[in-house]
């Protein structure tokens, strides 16, 4: 596995892929592992996590910049996605035993009816290069507290971040084997999952890897956790305060070059304040810095690989051939490294790749609504449904909208963003399930009766 620096092109380590004898020998692993681990008390699992959480803040600066150098993300966001990975940490090891409790049920008189949760087993995680840290620690965190053991596979570009967070909970005092990371290749996942070891698996990534997931699984009648893309709305309506739906939407769209599932993608603004807020957000993606990512005055760096570079401009053009305005941006920068500038697009012809494809970058497609029902109705012309914000004065009003977006979470007058405290997921091709909270904690336990005569 070569690794290449996105924003110069440059090499900068080479791992060994590991073979089917090493993923064996890990999987034995995990699986002796759990039969300890399992028994382990809730209290001292919550305790090492508060451990990794301090590991993981008094190594910030090392960890983020391995996740600069590796996929391009800015040094200041890199920092802020360790934070919040140790925030995670923090949230479950307060309150993991309080989710996990025992819950009591009506019965008759002289007997004792409840649930308990009791962990599944090795849980496989499939995890994408965008937020390498977190995507692994959304999962690891919770996971690992309710007494299940973790098998990462990561993305291929990303080696050395694995390999950083396997460390992170070998330096807290987990067990060996509890989590280990495998570098191996994507055509080694489907038989990962079938083997009898694994009891789970949990997948953020695109939509054919996510089917994937699911039919191997499926074929064992094991149980997935799927986080897929989305095409997210961004909702302006007309009594909307225009300054800050145009700021909070340049970074929803431009944060970490674009490169997120949740991202602003779609932006549907009411046409009494479209000039408005068009002037705006122009203004506001023109004003961002693109360029080295570790530089701290940097607010977007390179996409991820160059090929991903190749594969947004095609849907910029093809969309521009379609029919579509180009008001700023759209050309890939002259300079070494996968620089693709902040980019709006207006006039969207429907079924262009802008408009029926997830654009996984900083690129913003625009449409002009007559009222809050057209609003909806283009919302919802998706086939994804991860997650949707709604911009509006009166929050009523922007409730009732919330509830007819089909999407796994509606934000209003707020950025779509994933939280420790509440359920994240989607519905439709954005995948099922849903994680962090007292709900994703509990995704991967067995609810068992217990009735006590």
């Amino acid at each position: 596995m070569n690794v290449i620096n996105p924003a110069t092109g440059e090499q900068l380590d080479s791992y060994d892929e590991q073979t089917w004898s090493d993923v064996d020998s890990a999987l034995e692993r995990a699986s002796e592992a759990f039969e300890e681990w399992r028994k382990q008390s809730i209290r001292e699992r919550e305790r090492l996590l508060e451990t990794a959480g301090r590991v993981l803040r008094n190594n910030k600066n090392e960890y983020a910049e391995i996740i600069t150098l590796e996929m391009g993300k800015p040094i200041t966001q890199a920092r802020a996605e360790v934070e919040k990975c140790a925030w995670v940490c923090d949230h479950y090891a307060e309150y993991g035993s309080t989710y996990l409790e025992d819950r009591h049920h009506p019965s008759p008189p002289g007997t004792t009816v409840k649930t308990v949760h009791q962990p599944l087993g090795p849980v496989l995680a499939v995890m994408p290069w965008n937020f390498p840290f977190w995507q692994v620690f959304r999962f690891a965190a919770p996971y690992l507290t309710a007494g299940n053991v973790g098998v990462l596979k990561h993305a291929s570009n990303v080696p050395g971040c694995a390999i950083a967070i396997e460390d992170i909970f070998r330096e807290a005092g987990y067990p060996e084997g509890v989590f280990q990371s495998l570098l191996v290749s994507s055509d080694l996942v489907a038989d990962i999952i079938a083997d009898d070891r694994i009891r789970a698996a949990t997948l953020t990534g695109s939509g054919p890897a996510g089917r994937a997931v699911a039919a191997a699984a499926g074929e064992k009648i094991k149980k997935t956790v799927l986080e897929l893309g989305g095409s997210d709305p961004f909702v302006v309506l007309d009594d909307a305060d225009i300054e800050s739906a145009a700021e909070t939407g340049t970074q929803a769209r431009n944060q970490n070059g674009g490169q997120s599932c949740i991202a602003a993608k779609r932006f549907v603004v009411h046409t009494e304040i479209y000039d408005k807020f068009i002037e705006a957000l122009i203004d506001s993606f023109e004003s961002l810095v693109v360029g080295d990512p570790t530089d701290e005055n940097t607010d977007v760096g390179p996409q991820a690989r160059v090929d991903l570079l190749t594969e947004l401009h095609e849907q910029v053009e093809a969309s521009i051939e379609a029919g579509a305005t180009l008001v700023t941006g759209g050309e890939p920068l002259d300079r070494e490294g996968a620089f693709y500038p902040p980019t709006i697009l207006t006039d969207v012809p429907d079924g262009c790749p802008v408009d029926s494809e997830e654009t996984f970058g900083p690129v913003a497609a625009v449409y002009e609504v007559a009222d809050e029902r057209e609003a909806i109705t283009l919302a919802n012309n998706t086939e994804f449904g991860l997650g949707a914000s709604v911009w509006t004065a009166d929050r009523e009003r922007g409730e009732h909208v919330a509830k007819q977006i089909d999407a796994g979470c509606v934000y209003i007058n707020q950025l779509v963003k994933s939280d420790p405290r509440v359920p994240f997921g989607g519905v439709g091709e954005s995948g099922y399930g849903r994680e962090l909270s007292e709900i994703g904690i509990k995704e991967f336990v067995n609810r068992k009766t217990v009735w006590i005569e």
